[in-house]
């Protein structure tokens, strides 16, 4: 990996010269997104610079275990003037939700660090790298340039990131760098086996609920699987509070499916959809069609409507897309 030389010493005098640092990550934030968010706050308190964690949304349950989780906010604090905002692992400037929304104007200068395709390059300064597995991979590298050591807890962090957008190295985008970093990360004290179980294997009942009904609704037609979870759903089972995170990989792993959706139905008229995919098709275009964005293997976005008009017209616009990408892959 190389890094933007010029980019990354106009990061450090940013930096060093910022007196309060917002660090944000996308809306319902996965392995990634936290682990690049607590390494980088471990980083700024290395560097002795004051430093707020935001996301609209609290971490997951499962990520507990890594530094600095606990001291991420959903809502910030509008006494404390941030003078600059570093965002990981988000695409574009509407996935950092209200925390960013409601920040007052002038908003700070933005520091983008991400490895989606999608990326709008929203950032004064944008340190994005498509070609790379996730967001924690770029750090890995970018955060020894800035100054920081990797601690023990860093490591774990980064490697968090590292071991869930890759399925635990299991995606097409791992290559030797990659698993140059994670050999890295484990000398500097990551406990892989510990990350994988805590991260990847282990789930509440609560999930398998929500997965349990997911499963059943399930639905199979041209090459697309998908499901829902509705509102309904949810209250029936008690007002679940699970999660669907990783049943989107489970019912793209059909041998009859190469795409696979999940939809999620919130309050007001929000539904979440989750996309996989395997080579070739590409589920980041068909986000990005829908206002989202993401990987080319995993994308997503928010749509809002009712959930039966989104699903349909969101799994039609799957079959065309994948149609299209069937035909061009033949030709080449």
């Amino acid at each position: 990996m190389v890094l933007p030389a010029e980019k990354v010493a106009q990061m450090k005098r940013m930096i060093d010269t910022a007196e309060h640092v917002l660090v944000i990550c996308h809306l319902h934030p996965d392995g990634d997104a936290i682990g690049s968010l607590t390494a980088v706050g471990q980083t700024l308190a290395q560097l002795g610079k004051p430093f707020t964690l935001a996301c609209d949304d609290p971490a997951p349950e499962k990520y507990r275990y890594l530094s600095l989780v606990n001291e991420m906010v959903t809502v910030t604090d509008q006494q404390v003037a941030y003078d600059l905002l570093i965002t990981v692992d988000c695409g574009d400037k509407e996935r950092l939700g209200q925390v960013y929304s409601k920040l007052p104007k002038p908003k700070p200068p933005i520091i983008n660090i991400d490895h989606h395709i999608s990326n709008t390059e929203f950032g004064k300064v944008n340190i994005v790298l498509a070609d790379t597995t996730s967001t924690t991979e770029i750090l890995a590298v970018l955060l020894p340039e800035l100054g920081a050591t990797i601690t023990a807890e860093m490591a774990m962090s980064l490697m968090t990131g590292l071991v869930t957008d890759t399925l635990c190295f299991r995606v097409s985008s791992v290559n030797s760098h990659t698993m140059k970093v994670a050999s890295e990360l484990m000398d500097a004290g990551a406990d892989l086996p510990s990350i994988v179980m805590q991260a990847l294997i282990l789930r509440p009942y609560a999930d398998l609920q929500l997965w349990r009904v997911g499963l059943n609704k399930m639905k199979l037609e041209e090459g697309v699987s998908w499901t829902s979870i509705s509102l309904d759903d949810r209250y029936d089972l008690g007002n679940n509070r699970g999660s669907v995170d990783g049943l989107g990989n489970f019912i793209a792993d059909v041998n009859e499916a190469a795409m696979s959706a999940i939809f999620t139905e919130r309050d007001n008229d929000r539904i979440v959809v989750g996309f996989r995919s395997r080579l070739p098709y590409d589920v980041a275009e068909l986000a990005v069609s829908f206002g989202g964005g993401g990987h080319r293997l995993a994308s997503g976005c928010t749509v809002i409507g009712a959930l039966e008009e989104v699903e349909f017209q969101v799994i039609r616009r799957a079959k065309e897309m994948m149609a299209q990408q069937r035909a061009l892959s033949s030709e080449q």
